[in-house]
C-alpha cells in the first residue's frame, strides 16, 4: 500500500511518531492473531508491544519489492506467539462467543462441551496446521498472504488447512449443528 511505504519512508528519516499510525491500524489484528495462538490476553498484549517493537528496530530491512508490510508484520507476530507458547507451553485456543445468549442451561452445558472439545483439538494439532488454520478461519487471510507469511507454497498452505479441518472435524464427530 503506498500510504504505508510513505509512513515506513518518514519514519527511516526522523519523523518517529509516525509509527504511530502504523500501530493503531494493526494494533488489533496482530493481538487478534496472537491471542488464537496462546490465548492469554494479558500476555498477548505484551507479545504485541514487542512485535512492534521488533518492527520499529528492524524497519529499514523490510523491502515493499518481497511483500506488503502487513505480511512482514504478521510475520513477526506469528512468530514471536509461536515462541511464547513454546515457552510457556500455552496452546491452547479458547474462541467461545462473546455475545451467546444459550436458551437453556442444557445447551449451555453442550456449547461449553462443545468448545472444550475444540480447545482440546485445536491444542493436539500440529504447529504448522494450527497456524495455516488459526491464519485462514480466525484472522481471514488469503491463502497467498499465508504461504508468504510461512514462507511454502499456496498448495502446501491448502494442504496445512485441510488437514487441521479433517482433525478437527474427527475431534468434533458427535456433536451435531443444530
Amino acid at each position: 500500500m503506498a500510504e504505508e511505504i510513505s509512513i515506513i519512508r518518514a519514519v527511516l528519516e526522523g519523523q518517529v511518531e509516525s509509527f504511530r499510525e502504523l500501530v493503531q491500524r494493526y494494533e488489533k489484528p496482530v493481538i487478534g492473531m496472537i491471542k488464537n495462538i496462546i490465548n492469554d490476553r494479558v500476555d498477548c498484549e505484551d507479545i504485541a508491544q514487542d512485535v512492534f517493537l521488533t518492527a520499529y528496530r528492524k524497519l529499514s530491512s523490510y523491502d515493499p519489492a518481497r511483500g506488503s508490510f502487513s505480511t512482514w508484520l504478521f510475520t513477526i507476530a506469528r512468530n514471536k506467539g509461536i515462541n511464547a507458547a513454546k515457552k510457556k507451553k500455552i496452546t491452547s485456543i479458547n474462541n467461545l462467543p462473546e455475545n451467546s445468549d444459550p436458551s437453556a442451561p442444557a445447551d449451555k452445558l453442550t456449547q461449553q462441551e462443545f468448545f472444550g472439545r475444540l480447545d482440546k483439538a485445536m491444542q493436539n494439532l500440529p504447529v504448522k496446521q494450527k497456524t495455516a488454520f488459526i491464519m485462514a478461519e480466525f484472522e481471514e487471510l488469503p491463502y497467498e498472504q499465508i504461504a508468504q507469511i510461512e514462507g511454502v507454497r499456496i498448495g502446501t498452505i491448502k494442504s496445512r488447512i485441510n488437514r487441521a479441518k479433517a482433525r478437527l472435524r474427527l475431534a468434533l464427530k458427535g456433536f451435531e449443528e443444530d
